[in-house]
């Protein structure tokens, strides 16, 4: 008895799958279907990627390489006209080429004694959310190298205010740019103190220490 309520129950299992395969087995291939679609499409997506910014990589150095060979000798024209070509390829460019591009157009147009660009460069790419963090600080503190003297002290300060962290990379340039502007505001006596911690800063940069301990003595007169 007991083989016979096995054969009934085995085929009962049988013939349920089967009603389940006629109800369902189209949406279970369509499922198969669109798995082996997404996977196809995410490898297809990835290696799309991989060849987009292999590209965009062999444009960047093509138009660099004119302006690294030219270094110091460029002429004002020239560096327009490659910060123009730069941000003009930042425009379509992956996100990292982008930032890049454009930091390294910004630049050019400050060589070029075109500080509205370069200004409004520094500015966007600071404001970009997509750009990596290092960047966006860099692009601010090039901003505010720029800015000291000519924009408002308070603006340049604020910018300036949380890159001046010790956690931060740039904090000794950061600092430096700082104590730039409080001498220009009238507040030598900040300055000092200031300059006098960069100077001590073991991981401030050699040269903005070298350049804090000239500033210090030049400020003690």
């Amino acid at each position: 008895m007991v083989d016979i309520f096995d054969e009934v129950t085995e085929d009962l299992r049988h013939d349920q799958a089967v009603a389940l395969a006629k109800r369902y087995g189209g949406y279970l291939l369509a499922a198969c279907v669109l798995t082996l679609v997404g996977v196809g499409a995410q490898q297809g997506w990835q290696q799309y990627q991989a060849n987009k910014a292999d590209a965009a990589a062999t444009q960047y150095l093509a138009l660099t390489a004119t302006t690294d060979q030219q270094g110091a000798t460029i002429s004002a024209d020239q560096a327009a006209a490659a910060a123009k070509a730069l941000a003009g390829f930042a425009a379509t460019a992956p996100e990292g080429y982008k930032t890049i591009a454009d930091l390294r157009a910004a630049g050019l147009y400050a060589q070029a004694n075109q500080p509205d660009q370069a200004n409004a460069l520094w500015t966007a790419i600071s404001a970009d959310q997509k750009a990596d963090q290092t960047l966006r600080d860099l692009a601010t503190l090039l901003w505010a190298e720029s800015a000291a003297g000519k924009a408002p002290d308070d603006q340049v300060l604020a910018k300036l205010q949380p890159l001046t962290a010790a956690t931060n990379p740039y904090h000794g340039l950061a600092r430096e740019v700082q104590a730039l502007v409080y001498i220009h505001e009238g507040q030598p006596g900040l300055a000092k103190a200031l300059i006098q911690e960069i100077s001590a800063d073991p991981s401030a940069p050699d040269g903005v220490r070298n350049r804090a301990q000239g500033l210090l003595a030049s400020l003690n007169g």
